[in-house]
């Protein structure tokens, strides 16, 4: 009678924890898996809202886990329990491998809790470079068929895109050299192993600031604020977007599956540290676009700009081999 009281009371109590360990989610540290190279423009960011997300009760643990553009840490994100402890940073890049069906990843492997970022895109060489201008570039690629090198942070994303529109401008071929991460395309750059690269601002500027790199070209319909001399390629009139308008975005995911109060947990805090003024201010100084997309309105988004990276890479992509 005794054991069977032991057992009764056991499984009440296995009832009554259930609730209480819902609502003191995170009740320990989360994994949050940036899939770049440290020091690149979503690593930095994940670290700047690091000391926020604490302020609003979430610990995160940054792991960066490269490779194959992305998507070796969305897989392992995909394929974590649906707990919150593990989530990560979808971007652009991986998304357009997405698209194209380069990857066993679908959108529908993950839940989406809040846009990051939103990016221009620029060319950049180094500043010791011969050419000065975007006019002295698209020269020398013409002069040069085959041979002047692009460097990006993968292959078949965004910058691949916007590289292959450059060689597109210069009506000639190119040499795409596919990285881990920006921070080893800048690295390139500024030891001369590439002749240019596609980057965003918020991970070139401490060297365009240094006089070590020089962007020369912005991928958009409009100047930067913070570079007013830098022309788009728009002002030159080259079109680099032919096949429809397209977006670099960075946006934070958990696996599909978690438990909606979970989910609401991690939007209030991410929205929370996106929209602080702290993290505005960096968005500011690096050159980046904040806004408040969270939730469901940030699926649809994800969809629409899936949508419209499979169409543009399909463009193109459709004369290049794997």
């Amino acid at each position: 009678m005794l054991k069977q009281g032991s057992i009764i009371l056991a499984c009440a109590l296995a009832v009554l924890a259930t609730p209480s360990q819902a609502q003191t989610y995170p009740s320990r540290d989360i994994t949050f898996i940036v899939p770049w190279n440290a020091g690149g423009s979503n690593d930095v960011a994940a670290r700047a809202l690091d000391p926020i997300l604490r302020e609003h009760g979430i610990k995160i643990v940054i792991e960066n886990v490269v490779g194959a553009t992305g998507t070796i840490g969305m897989r392992r994100v995909a394929g974590s329990a649906p707990d919150g402890y593990t989530i990560g940073m979808g971007t652009s890049s991986t998304l357009a491998l997405i698209a194209q069906g380069k990857t066993p990843l679908t959108n529908a492997q993950f839940t989406h809790i809040a846009r990051v970022s939103t990016d221009p895109l620029m060319l950049l060489v180094p500043a010791k470079a011969e050419p000065k201008s975007l006019e002295d570039f698209i020269k020398l690629m013409k002069d040069n068929p085959d041979k002047v090198t692009i460097g990006t942070p993968g292959n078949y994303n965004l910058n691949h895109i916007f590289a292959s529109m450059t060689a597109r401008a210069a009506g000639t071929n190119y040499v795409n050299v596919p990285y881990t991460g920006g921070s080893k395309v800048v690295a390139d750059l500024l030891g001369g192993h590439v002749a240019s690269g596609v980057l965003k601002p918020s991970e070139t500027l401490g060297q365009i600031q240094e006089g070590l790199l020089k962007p020369i070209g912005i991928f958009a319909n409009e100047r930067l604020e913070m570079f007013p001399d830098v022309p788009t390629f728009k002002d030159k009139g080259y079109d680099v977007f032919p096949y429809g308008p397209v977006v670099q975005m960075a946006y934070v995911v958990a696996p599909a599956g978690l438990p909606a109060d979970v989910r609401t947990k991690l939007i209030t805090a991410f929205r929370a540290a996106i929209q602080d003024p702290r993290f505005k201010e960096f968005s500011k100084k690096n050159a980046f676009l904040v806004d408040d997309l969270t939730g469901d309105a940030l699926t649809k988004e994800v969809d629409s700009v899936a949508g419209a990276l499979g169409t543009v890479a399909a463009q193109v992509f459709k004369d290049q081999k794997e």
